[in-house]
């Protein structure tokens, strides 16, 4: 998270400062976080906690290198459906979380339904997906795909 982004109201400086350094090292101890942060281990750990059991804080992952992983092809697909009654958003939704090589799926308002962000080893790969796979997602009328030159900022697959 940049430093210009900004969190809920409840939140005061000592916990801003928490979800920023866990947004860069989310394996960082909570001895360092406390003393990045400029607080002693107890109050930072009491903290931490209360930041994971309300929300702020889903999880830890890591960064994986997708170039080693041969997962450095990404394409994004604009996704228009056939219909957007709630069945058909839901079965879509549902279908679309099946998919391993969509690392992404998010509802958008405008000229298309949905935007994916789909990482294959290759072209010829996500060519593959594409027809066999995304293209008989539910009530699929038609994509369109960009892909990918070069990853600016990325966090990661």
């Amino acid at each position: 998270m940049d430093e210009t982004e900004f969190y809920a109201n409840d939140l005061d400086s000592f916990d801003e400062k928490i979800l920023r350094v866990l947004a860069r090292n989310g394996r960082i101890t909570v001895t360092q976080l406390a003393e990045t942060i400029g607080l002693s281990k107890s109050p930072c750990q009491v903290r931490l906690k209360r930041l994971e059991s309300e929300g702020y804080i889903l999880g830890y992952r890591a960064v994986l290198n997708a170039q080693k992983l041969d997962r450095a092809h990404i394409a994004f697909v604009e996704v228009k459906l056939k219909d957007t009654r709630e069945p058909a958003l839901q079965a879509f939704n549902l279908a679309a979380h099946r998919v391993g090589e969509i690392e992404e799926c998010h509802m958008i308002a405008g000229s298309f339904d949905y935007l994916l962000k789909v990482r294959t080893k290759h072209i010829s790969e996500y060519r593959r997906v594409l027809g066999e796979t995304i293209s008989s997602l539910p009530h699929v009328a038609h994509t369109s795909t960009h892909v990918a030159m070069e990853a600016v900022k990325d966090r990661g697959v």
